[in-house]
């Protein structure tokens, strides 16, 4: 199983990113997956997530009505478009997928109850 993130890099702020998050050996249907974010010297946070079952979504106040989450189920593979960065955006962006049993909504799972993670994908946004 392996998730590969895709898509980050250097921008101004103001500007914009979309990542990807595609997943090999491993079908994303009926997983939640989520969008995690983990800034120098800060603990990873969640920052984003959808439940591919029913096609809900979730987002931190920090990102909320900045950043879209959406999947593409015949690729296998979902996105984080981040519109409007700002510097504090800048971290490693990681994808994580984990398969609801205790929860319902996918904003209830931390980072240490997902199951597969990618290796993350740098996110710079300069002032």
């Amino acid at each position: 199983v392996q998730l590969v993130e895709s898509g980050g890099g250097l921008v101004q702020a103001g500007g914009s990113l979309t990542l990807s998050c595609a997943a090999s050996g491993l079908s994303f249907d009926g997983y939640y997956i989520g969008w995690f974010r983990q800034a120098p010297g800060k603990l990873r946070e969640r920052i984003s997530c959808i439940q591919r079952t029913d096609g809900s979504t979730y987002y931190e106040d920090s990102v909320k009505g900045r950043f879209t989450i959406s999947s593409d189920n015949a690729k296998n593979t979902v996105y984080l478009q981040m519109k409007n960065l700002k510097p504090e955006d800048t971290g490693v962006y990681y994808c994580g997928a984990v398969w609801p049993g205790q929860y319902f909504y996918c904003s209830r799972y931390g980072r240490y109850e997902y199951d597969y993670w990618g290796q993350g994908a740098q996110v710079t946004v300069s002032s």
